[in-house]
């Protein structure tokens, strides 16, 4: 037993060469190589082979990272306090400038989102974030990527998720949305107003060039109403039409009484 214990040491200290020889990066990882603390390439993925106590290596996951940012307390550009959060999608393009130009790229983009976040919102009216947020995200993303691209990082999208208000300020958006609904459908009224009168306008043309218009359109009504015996109904008659015929009534009626 006591022979096997030089060759147990051997063995698990050739496993550690080993180990420390043979590295194995997955094909989202890369390598960042230090030669004696200096940086000399990036590998990967694959089998990659390190000198022991002369090489290091760190990893870097090179997919795509997704970062919430925690709610935001922005002013508006017209003095509305508002709590705005939203989601970064992010990855590293350049694992050498992740590594070597920032500490810590992940702390590092957070908090550049949060900064630039409230900083664009607080250009922007409450209107401005709540019906044109495809163009905040948009100007956001472009922002952050920017300052990012010197630490080998590719800004993919930037996505505002809430923008919360206080209750009050929700019920006097509640009532200035109700006003203009009111205002919209007095313009929509006035609107249908206007091209029925324009209408009646050139119907009343119409009619008024041919002579047999207007009782074409009394039959035409006649005709509409026949139908209808369940109410009284008093249709008025012109007096240009029954000029004709109410001579002949009334001397009629005058021509009996004296026989």
């Amino acid at each position: 037993m006591a022979n096997l214990l030089p060759l147990l040491g051997f063995l698990f200290f050739v496993g550690f060469i080993l180990l420390q020889i043979f590295k194995i990066l997955r094909e989202y990882e890369r390598a960042v190589i230090y030669t004696l603390g200096r940086y000399t390439s990036t590998k990967g993925p694959g089998l990659i082979i390190l000198i022991p106590f002369i090489q290091q290596m760190v990893r870097v996951d090179m997919r795509t990272l997704v970062h919430d940012v925690p709610p935001q307390d922005v002013i508006s550009k017209d003095n509305v306090s508002v709590k705005v959060n939203a989601v970064i999608y992010y990855r590293v393009v350049d694992a050498n400038n992740a590594i070597n130009k920032v500490e810590d790229y992940m702390m590092a983009t957070s908090q550049l989102s949060q900064t630039t976040l409230r900083s664009v919102l607080g250009k922007h009216d409450l209107d401005d974030m709540l019906k044109e947020r495809d163009k905040l995200n948009h100007d956001v993303q472009e922002i952050i990527d920017q300052q990012t691209d010197a630490w080998g990082i590719k800004v993919s999208n930037v996505e505002i998720k809430h923008v919360d208000l206080d209750p009050s300020m929700i019920r006097t958006i509640g009532k200035q949305a109700e006003a203009e609904r009111e205002r919209r459908a007095k313009v929509i009224s006035a609107d249908g107003e206007f091209q029925a009168a324009a209408k009646l306008a050139e119907a009343a043309k119409t009619l008024a060039t041919e002579s047999g218009a207007m009782q074409l359109r009394y039959l035409g009504a006649l005709q509409e109403i026949a139908g209808n015996k369940t109410n009284t109904i008093v249709f008025p008659v012109p007096m240009e039409g029954a000029g004709d015929f109410l001579p002949k009534l009334l001397g009629g009626g005058s021509s009996s009484d004296n026989s």
